[in-house]
């Protein structure tokens, strides 16, 4: 909605302010989800949401590997 209407306001942020007043939420928000599709279609550079989803799945796998190779292999 930002991008789409942004012609008819006199900055993108006048678009942010608009839009997020319809939507209920704040212009900063709004920013956020803008410049995340940005990234996520390339037309800005930063890390993808599939990228940041996956890298975040790493972080997980990794500290459940740390936690399994503290534990003991069998019981004395």
């Amino acid at each position: 909605m930002v991008l789409t209407s942004e012609h008819e306001h006199s900055s993108r942020w006048a678009a942010l302010v608009s839009v997020s007043s319809k939507i209920g939420c704040t212009p900063e928000t709004s920013t956020a989800w803008v410049n995340k599709m940005e990234v996520d279609s390339g037309k800005k550079h930063g890390i993808t949401s599939d990228a940041a989803a996956k890298f975040k799945e790493l972080e997980r796998e990794n500290r459940e590997l740390k936690q399994a190779n503290k534990a003991p292999l069998f019981n004395k």
